[in-house]
């Protein structure tokens, strides 16, 4: 059963690992293998979202979004969306984007290093408040509480996420432009550029969550109405409309998912630029990563078992956090690409150890209504 719903990401993880040597050697080879498992990790809670919607689809719809939507995660997202990113913050065409990566290395990484400040100010913002908004939702099941218990009454403030990310970036562009003048105003100019573009990775999230929003308040007006017509077919013997609605319903299930699939995987594309610049090794860590939530997913439609670490999604979160004070502090100060791919790795080994001896716990305690079960001692 393992082997059969991950084999093909096996198989693509052998070939993009083995390319990865062929175009860059060892080190190459290092970078694809930290994109890949930083990708894997971050798509736990994406496997997780998708499992809980799929399950309520046809085998039909099932197999639209396992194809045509990972098609779109793993071409549109991945492969299509980084050259896009450093084209515009560049100012160059995609092909010469494409280009010069292949053909002028040193252009292109020059190119891309002179934009890195806009990518990390648009890309930290958009991260951080993926990692603002959860942290202040109150939920049920806490991680680290001591954290999250506080910042969730901090949380019923209005609009608190959206007010400590533009400090941060104010901050942040405050900063570079500090330094940039102390050290001869060389980059001083680009304080407003990266502003701006912190802005506009503040404005994306939100209309990315806007849509999901929509969406998802969509799905649950077609799933009432299915649900009022399922009773009036059992009161009057009519079923088509029944059915209609069951389609229409599954139609929007399906945007819906392909909305929060590209936000989760537009996480993964801005997470790699803080660990290489190069639009290769980019699309084969992601790519891989790619493979590996369609696996996910069908495992935990067809067995549900990952649901069980209930702490997989903090960590994912708290994975995303770290990556965008990594991606802000890279607008000034350089960070080692190991140093930000084991920070996200040892994130979600955490939380995956913290869900095992929480289990344990509910296991030792009967019924599980020992509440301290919930968070293992020393978290």
């Amino acid at each position: 059963m393992l082997l059969k719903t991950f084999g093909w990401s096996f198989a693509i993880t052998a070939l993009g690992l083995v390319a990865a040597v062929f175009y860059g050697g060892w080190e190459a080879f290092g970078v694809v293998a930290i994109l890949s498992v930083l990708e894997i990790s971050l798509s736990f809670d994406n496997a997780v979202v998708n499992a809980g919607i799929l399950k309520k689809m046809n085998a039909f719809w099932q197999k639209i979004f396992l194809t045509v939507g990972v098609l779109i995660a793993v071409f549109g997202m991945r492969l299509v969306f980084p050259v896009v990113i450093v084209a515009i913050t560049a100012k160059i065409g995609p092909i010469e984007a494409v280009d010069l990566s292949f053909n002028q290395p040193e252009r292109y990484q020059e190119l891309v290093t002179d934009a890195h400040p806009a990518i990390a100010a648009f890309g930290g913002m958009f991260l951080l408040m993926i990692f603002l908004d959860f942290i202040f939702e109150d939920r049920d099941i806490q991680w680290l509480r001591w954290i999250e218990r506080p910042l969730a009454k901090l949380g019923k403030v209005d609009m608190l996420s959206v007010c400590i990310a533009l400090i941060v970036l104010l901050v942040a562009a405050m900063t570079f432009a500090t330094q940039a003048h102390q050290h001869g105003g060389g980059h001083a100019d680009k304080a407003e550029t990266v502003l701006l573009a912190g802005v506009a990775g503040l404005i994306t999230y939100l209309i990315v969550g806007g849509l999901s929003g929509y969406f998802e308040n969509k799905l649950e007006e077609e799933e009432e109405r299915e649900h009022e017509a399922e009773e009036e077919a059992r009161k009057t013997g009519k079923k088509l409309s029944a059915v209609a609605l069951s389609g229409k319903a599954a139609f929007f299930m399906f945007l819906y998912l392909e909305v929060l699939d590209a936000s989760f995987s537009f996480d993964g594309v801005i997470g790699a630029f803080a660990i290489t610049n190069e639009i290769v090794l980019m699309a084969l860590g992601l790519g891989i990563g790619a493979m590996y939530v369609r696996s996910l997913t069908v495992y935990l439609v067809r067995q549900g078992t990952l649901d069980d670490y209930v702490y997989l999604e903090h960590g994912a979160h708290y994975a995303i956090g770290a990556l965008a004070v990594i991606l802000l502090v890279t607008i000034q100060y350089q960070i080692n690409e190991i140093i930000t791919g084991l920070v996200g790795v040892v994130l979600i080994g955490w939380s995956f150890w913290s869900s095992v001896r929480r289990n344990k716990a509910l296991e030792a305690g009967g019924d599980g209504s020992d509440s301290r079960a919930e968070v293992p001692s020393g978290v």
